[in-house]
């Protein structure tokens, strides 16, 4: 029995690691094909101990193992570098020092930047796709998450290349704006489809659009452009622009007509006041006094009166000038829009020729991006758009709608909720579904995230609001980051109205619990 080996001579040597996790991910990354493919990425300096592309894979690796610091590849408490299980796991033969890693990361150029995004974006895709497919399958339906986040940096530094001051965590920072764009994923729950960094003073309604197009970019997909909305809004600026163009018309009579008054009023004081000298000279020679109705104090007050008159018609030029300046600007501005328009719906008539496959999307936006303009955009891209506002002004409007024996609807423990449907807000044209919201805190009545609302549904009947993602929020109104799952669709009958039926008003309170916005309800303020 002694002599009976112990043990199998190809049996792996067991090696000890402190990041465990990094090891499977490595050897995943592996199969996937993106260690390969980073070893092929550009960067313009000579090897020494380790590659640049090994250095490359080494920051990357550092990023998934949390270092916060690059010198914690080498000085932390259990250092990266000297992890060969890590290194093993990811095909490298060994971890270069934190200091090698910085020369490398400082001599990569765009050049290596661009190749690092399309190797992340080869190796994604049959990702992305999957979960596309599998999700048109289950619901027929594609659900985006769009956000404008903030990443604060130190607010002393002067060496971050393009940072700005900005909004970010209740408090205005030094930073950047990441503009992040996710696909509800049937497998994953949520599936990060782009991020882009903007400066810390970036507004989120203005990179609503990049985002719908980076997330169709990645996923191949895009709903109908709806060109017939978009013709029937060109057509009803160009009723605008010729209105506006007609006041402006008047605008210029008017001023015309003041010009031509204020000059007859300048020729009469100009006849007034040579009269008044002539009279002075008159007296001076004849050595007359004078007297109250005398011919030269008849004079003065004629003149007296014209400098009046004078002064009322230089104000009345200048209101004109300025009533003609105003209407020029609105016309500029409605020619301008409706320029912007037609372009849009010359981009959308190509956009429809070359979709075979269309599809249908809704698109859940956070604070910031429920501005009338971006949801008219999101709508005429043909998405589902739900969002919400955080605006004083709107709280105090909905809650003008509502009598005080109005009936809200119980929607959780403490909070309740009121709908109206087909409403307006501020500079959007399409009608729109909105909701109220109260919370009960002890004996006393808060109000918080108060004016959802929906636009765009492909479908308006008593179940058209289906096929959307419920998130769990914690205390602050924010995501626990667990399991998303789709909501089963509202009973029949259920119509968000004053009266608070049920259906969608609770369907619509669990999809915009995450979201914001800053919209104002044209014809409730």
């Amino acid at each position: 029995m002694s002599q009976l080996p112990t043990g199998n001579q190809n049996t792996p040597t067991a090696k000890l690691t402190s990041h465990a996790m990094l090891v499977p991910w490595g050897f995943f990354a592996q199969r996937i094909g993106l260690v390969a493919t980073l070893e092929g990425v550009p960067i313009p300096q000579r090897r020494r101990e380790y590659t640049p592309p090994t250095k490359l894979i080494e920051f990357l690796v550092s990023i998934l193992a949390g270092c916060v610091y690059l010198q914690d590849i080498s000085r932390a408490p259990h250092p990266l570098d000297q992890d060969s299980a890590v290194a093993q796991a990811w095909g490298q033969e060994g971890w270069a020092d934190y200091s090698g890693v910085s020369r490398t990361l400082k001599a990569c150029t765009e050049e290596t930047v661009a190749a690092v995004k399309e190797a992340l974006e080869i190796v994604s895709r049959p990702f992305i796709e999957r979960e596309v497919m599998l999700a048109l399958l289950d619901r027929e339906v594609l659900v985006y998450d769009g956000d404008l986040t903030g990443r604060p940096v130190s607010s002393t530094s002067t060496t971050y290349p393009g940072a700005a001051f900005g909004w970010m965590s209740d408090a205005v920072q030094l930073g950047y704006q990441a503009a992040l764009v996710g696909l509800h994923s049937p497998t994953y729950g949520r599936l990060w489809l782009s991020v882009e960094q903007h400066p810390g003073d970036t507004v989120s309604s203005s990179q609503a659009e990049a985002l719908v197009r980076s997330a169709e970019a990645r996923t191949g997909a895009r709903p109908w452009r709806r060109t017939d909305l978009l013709a029937e809004r060109i057509s009803q600026q160009g009723v605008l622009l010729q209105e506006a163009e007609v006041r402006q018309a008047r605008a210029q009579t008017r001023l015309e007509d003041t010009q031509q008054r204020l000059a007859q009023v300048e020729q009469e004081c100009r006849r007034w006041a040579q009269e008044v000298a002539e009279l002075e000279a008159m007296y001076r020679a004849r050595n007359r006094p004078e007297r109250p109705h005398s011919r030269l104090a008849q004079a003065r007050r004629k003149l007296a009166a014209w400098e009046q008159r004078l002064g009322r018609r230089q104000k009345d030029l200048e209101r004109a000038q300025r009533g003609l300046a105003r209407c020029q600007q609105k016309v500029a501005e409605l020619q301008s829009e409706l320029e912007r328009l037609q372009q849009r719906l010359a981009q959308f008539i190509e956009d429809n020729r070359t979709n075979p496959w269309p599809i249908r999307a809704i698109f859940r936006l956070d604070g910031g991006f429920g501005s009338g303009p971006t949801v008219a955009l999101l709508i005429e891209m043909g998405y589902e758009v739900y969002s919400k506002a955080a605006n004083g002004k709107v709280i105090q409007a909905l809650r003008r709608q509502v009598p005080p024996a109005t009936p809200w609807l119980q929607v959780g423990k403490n909070a309740e909720m009121i709908g109206w449907e087909n409403e307006t807000i501020t500079n959007c044209p399409y009608p729109l579904d909105l909701a109220l919201e109260r919370f009960q805190t002890g004996d006393k009545e808060a109000i918080r995230r108060p004016a959802a609302l929906r636009g765009g549904a492909s479908d308006r009947r008593p179940g058209g609001l289906v096929h959307l993602l419920q998130r769990t929020p914690d205390h602050r109104g924010g995501n626990q980051g667990g399991q998303e799952r789709l909501p089963d669709a509202p009973p029949e009958g259920a119509l968000p109205c004053r009266t608070g039926d049920s259906g969608r008003v609770r369907c619509l309170r669990r999809q915009l619990r995450p979201l914001g916005s800053s919209v104002a309800p044209r014809d409730l303020s």
